[in-house]
């Protein structure tokens, strides 16, 4: 079963077509999110280390992708924020924009669900286009080439197999996700504690 399941992936990665579907992934992402693009960029990084892929042309055109469904985030936040607004996701998106700044859009690209939240928040607050430009030309490119390369060494370090080296990559980006949260869960109570501390206390008797 896992020959029959190798082979299908080894001629998706062989097949013309295999760009073009990475970028349609990374773009569909944007707006989209449970497309699996992260899951195609590593595969693809994978497979780029037995020379089934260029890894180089795989992270050019995730990022491509990313930056190209990111803007299309953001007009579609410009056109309908006033519905966005009491979203859980847009309120914590705006908080973290204004404690931030476009830094956040680097941020939230590694936070699950934060990325979309972020560029449709971006646009409905008319964050200027500029500005986010910048910061998602650094957000799309290290998220491209993070996720390239995770791919890369894993299939490096099983070459003899890529689907262990899959499940290797994919268990590295699960567990970076997953420290970025608590990280983030950390310093959030951490911030809270203080603020409860300073609350006055009832003096009545």
């Amino acid at each position: 079963m896992s020959h029959a399941i190798l082979d299908l992936v080894q001629q998706a990665m062989a097949s013309p077509w295999l760009y073009a579907v990475l970028f349609g992934l990374a773009l569909l992402d944007g707006f989209f999110p449970i497309v699996p693009a992260e899951t195609a960029v590593i595969t693809a990084g994978v497979f780029a280390a037995s020379g089934e892929t260029n890894l180089a042309l795989v992270i050019v055109v995730a990022a491509l992708g990313a930056f190209a469904g990111d803007h299309i985030s953001y007009l579609i936040g410009n056109k309908s924020g006033g519905r966005l607004r009491n979203k859980k996701a847009f309120v914590w998106a705006r908080g973290a924009l204004e404690e931030r700044g476009g830094l956040v859009l680097v941020v939230a690209r590694y936070i699950p669900g934060g990325r979309t939240a972020t560029t449709l928040t971006m646009g409905a607050v008319r964050h200027p286009l500029r500005s986010f430009t910048f910061f998602d030309v650094i957000a799309a490119s290290s998220w491209a080439v993070y996720s390239g390369l995770i791919g890369f060494f894993g299939g490096m370090a099983f070459e003899n197999d890529p689907i262990k080296g899959l499940l290797l990559g994919l268990g590295i980006a699960v567990s970076i996700t997953a420290v970025v949260e608590i990280v983030r869960w950390i310093r959030k109570r951490r911030a809270i504690q203080p603020s409860s501390e300073r609350l006055p206390t009832d003096t009545s008797v």
